[in-house]
């Protein structure tokens, strides 16, 4: 039997992976390079629908990744065959005005990995522009390259935010991204950082990790949540910053019941396509309300140097690294709240 050239796992359905061997990458531009991908995390979205973005035709999963150069386009100056890098996952088209601007994500054409109809990194090999793989400092392990992903959406979720030194953040949802706008949010120089969740496991990992606090909602009202929370963390009349990474329609109410007139409130999770939304009340304290999607430019760069010099642990988010061929297993686990993070190591030669 001829043996593999690009395993990949393959999302053919809803609910049903596959292992296929898909097409080697070939380099369509100069600029390219060819990765042979080496750590993969599991992200909630990876599950063949995310917002606008519907499973039509099988699509290899994954867009947390690491790995090592294997092949350089002609005009490749900043990488060498060898080097080892963490992978941006998206091509924007370079064109438009919000390219120019700097707001490559939110490009109309953005070309996303494992975002239908494109395909990820959960494979042998990976294609992108030089531009969007950034080399890993000697300091930095393979595997903490594959968490470079998810910490440059919490620091575009802070940067979204402005938090500024001796501020109270709020973020709801002590999942990945919620727990690294904790510490993000730290190293802005948060004074006040309260984790909320419903799980409890998951809250008392928070603590451990970097958040001064956390709270459990009651099943009560948003407004009797958010009066119990001022009241247990001394906000006076509110919170300076809620960050949202939940997708929850009671944790939206309740964050922007907990806001103080004036104060910021940035969403980045998703959940139902529409929610029941407070907006008398978010008039009334004339809040500064902000979407976060993805990340653009300066967010990877950051998120690489917190990581390289320890000011972001993000490795103690990764409950266990599986083999490939145990990635339906690690999709099961992640998908049943077993753990934080879960790395799937790349396929073996």
């Amino acid at each position: 039997m001829q043996k593999p050239q690009n395993l990949s796992f393959v999302l053919k359905d809803v609910q049903k992976l596959e292992f296929e061997d898909r097409p080697l990458p070939h380099l369509k531009d100069p600029n390219d390079v060819l990765i042979r991908v080496k750590f993969t995390g599991i992200c909630g979205s990876d599950c063949g629908q995310i917002g606008p973005f519907k499973l039509e035709q099988p699509m290899v999963l994954g867009h947390e990744s690491s790995g090592i150069v294997e092949q350089v386009g002609s005009k490749v100056t900043t990488l060498k065959v060898g080097d080892r890098v963490t992978m941006e996952p998206g091509e924007p088209c370079r064109r438009c005005n919000k390219c120019k601007i700097g707001k490559y994500n939110l490009c109309p054409a953005m070309a996303f990995a494992a975002t239908p109809p494109y395909d990820g990194t959960l494979a042998r090999y990976y294609r992108l522009p030089e531009d969007f793989c950034y080399k890993l400092p000697n300091s930095m392990s393979l595997e903490q390259g594959a968490l470079v992903e998810p910490l440059g959406v919490a620091v575009h979720l802070v940067r979204q935010a402005d938090i500024s030194p001796g501020t109270s953040v709020i973020v709801f949802g002590a999942g990945p991204v919620g727990l690294l706008c904790c510490a993000v949010a730290k190293v802005f120089g948060a004074e006040k950082v309260i984790a909320v969740d419903i799980q409890l496991s998951r809250l008392d990992f928070a603590r451990k990790f970097e958040a001064t606090s956390t709270f459990l909602p009651e099943k009560v009202s948003a407004s009797q949540n958010a009066e119990r929370m001022r009241i247990e963390n001394g906000l006076g009349d509110g919170a300076d910053i809620v960050i949202d990474a939940s997708g929850a329609e009671a944790s939206i109410n309740t964050g922007i019941h907990v806001l103080h007139p004036g104060g910021t409130y940035v969403q980045g999770g998703m959940g139902r396509d529409e929610v029941n939304f407070p907006i008398t009340l978010a008039c009334t304290k004339e809040l500064n309300i902000k979407g976060s999607f993805r990340y653009s430019s300066g967010d990877y760069q950051l998120a690489i140097q917190l990581i390289s010099t320890g000011k972001v642990k993000a490795e103690d988010l990764v409950t266990d690294i599986v083999q490939f061929g145990d990635a339906e297993r690690a999709f099961e686990q992640a998908k049943a709240g077993t753990g934080l993070k879960f790395l799937i190591a790349g396929p073996e030669e």
